[in-house]
């Protein structure tokens, strides 16, 4: 039995952040981690050879990696590129056991390629991994014919999957976009004809991104207002070149951080044309009062007086936690809602926000699927916990750039899993 590690031991690390009076310059954003993860997949079951340019190179992304070299990619890591040679959907994995660390698009992604295989493969994670729902996936891939054991507790991993898959019709509710995506990757590869009925599905647009990923393949499919798809078997994956856009996700932090320390930031590498659900945000800050220049390959805000305002963030749940600060400095209520698989992330974001928010004197109602935040003109800088969890760290960051004194973080580690350079961007804005 062979078991891939996690490519990162990444090593406890506290960091202090002091308040500013501003910030300014330009800075260009990572590239997106659900395009990387999405182009590293293609490309490993496509036929022939695929660059992938400006790639995110993160832990999450690396994990991506290596399980596709153990499906049976070849890989070559360039400065700038990554030239992946597909099995061409023939997947034969060498390991038994595969561990993707903390990446949960690459758990769930994966898992679907992995049934087409019929080498029984096992997953598992880190400690935050096996906390990640997955039961209602791994049954709809039963359903298509996967021979499936969870061995895991409450329907999280770890578990075992052996295809191949043959097809057929299954039922998913998805309060992560991320199951259904798995099964729009794999089932245009089945032999047979696949139905999939949606009756819940969070985050659309993050479905919408693969579905794009899935035109510019050719891959024909069916859909009625994403409730049905039809999916004909027999299809496969063409190499391509593509370069990845910048990351709204990990912008959604310096976006925040002009917001309330009322600064002019200009970010580099972001297409409001691009697929991403979370360019949302752009327009909740300037319903906020921020001013928002659009340019190409280029936003440039300018934060001011922010007021509160009700915000549903079904389709963007990562903005929480950056939202959830910028709201604490907005004058009145803010009420972010409708976003309940934010307590399925890394962590349960809703209450650990609030937690740790609290601890640096904000006024904040916990909801079921969210939160109200009445705002203040400051916060108070204290000791706070990241969680372990990257996007966590990096509001409870942006946080301290407008609190009074300073804010020490217990453990800054977990920013390599999507934004290895982020701490060095803020200093490289920060004016004391």
């Amino acid at each position: 039995m062979t078991l891939l590690r996690s490519l990162f031991t990444i090593p406890l690390m506290k960091r202090t952040v002091f308040p500013v009076k501003s910030l300014s310059g330009e800075i260009t954003i990572p590239a997106s981690k659900s395009h990387t993860i999405r182009a590293l997949l293609i490309a490993a079951i496509a036929k022939g050879e695929s660059t992938i340019i400006n790639p995110l190179d993160s832990s999450d992304t690396r994990s991506c990696v290596e399980i596709i070299k153990i499906f049976g990619a070849l890989v070559q890591i360039g400065k700038d590129r990554w030239i992946i040679k597909g099995t061409g959907g023939s997947i034969k994995p060498i390991p038994d056991i595969i561990d993707v660390g903390n990446s949960g698009t690459t758990l769930y992604l994966a898992a679907g390629l992995a049934a087409l295989s019929s080498h029984e493969i096992t997953f598992t994670g880190d400690n935050q991994i096996k906390s990640r729902p997955v039961e209602n996936l791994l049954n709809s891939l039963k359903d298509l014919g996967a021979e499936i054991s969870i061995s895991g507790e409450n329907g999280c991993p770890p578990f075992s999957i052996k295809g191949p898959l043959t097809g057929g019709t299954t039922s998913i509710e998805c309060p992560t976009s991320q199951y259904l995506s798995s099964l729009l990757l794999c089932t245009p590869l089945i032999n047979g004809n696949t139905e999939i009925e949606v009756p819940l599905l969070r985050e659309q647009p993050y479905v919408e991104m693969t579905l794009k990923w899935l035109n510019e393949q050719f891959i024909m499919y069916d859909t009625t207002d994403f409730k049905k798809f039809f999916i004909p078997g027999g299809q496969h994956f063409e190499a391509f070149v593509k370069q990845v856009p910048g990351d709204f996700s990990s912008a959604t932090f310096f976006l925040c951080a002009a917001a309330i320390t009322g600064s002019t930031l200009t970010l580099k590498g972001l297409d409001m044309a691009d697929s991403q659900g979370d360019k949302a945000v752009v327009y909740m800050l300037e319903k906020m009062g921020c001013h928002i220049e659009i340019g190409i390959n280029f936003i440039k805000i300018e934060g001011g007086p922010l007021v509160g305002c009700e915000l549903d963030l079904n389709d963007t749940p990562d903005a929480l936690p950056a939202l959830a600060v910028t709201a604490c400095f907005a004058k009145g209520e803010t009420k972010l809602y409708n976003v309940p698989q934010a307590r399925l992330k890394e962590t349960d974001r809703i209450a650990v926000m609030k937690e740790e928010l609290e601890k640096m004197g904000a006024d904040i109602e916990e909801l079921p699927d969210g939160l109200i935040i009445k705002g203040k003109k400051e916060l108070t800088g204290t000791d706070v916990s990241g969680h372990k969890d990257h996007r966590v760290i990096m509001a409870l960051a942006i946080a301290a750039l407008a609190s009074k004194g300073k804010t020490t973080i217990d453990d800054i580690s977990a920013v390599s899993i999507t934004f290895p350079d982020f701490f060095e961007l803020l200093d490289q804005i920060t004016r004391g």
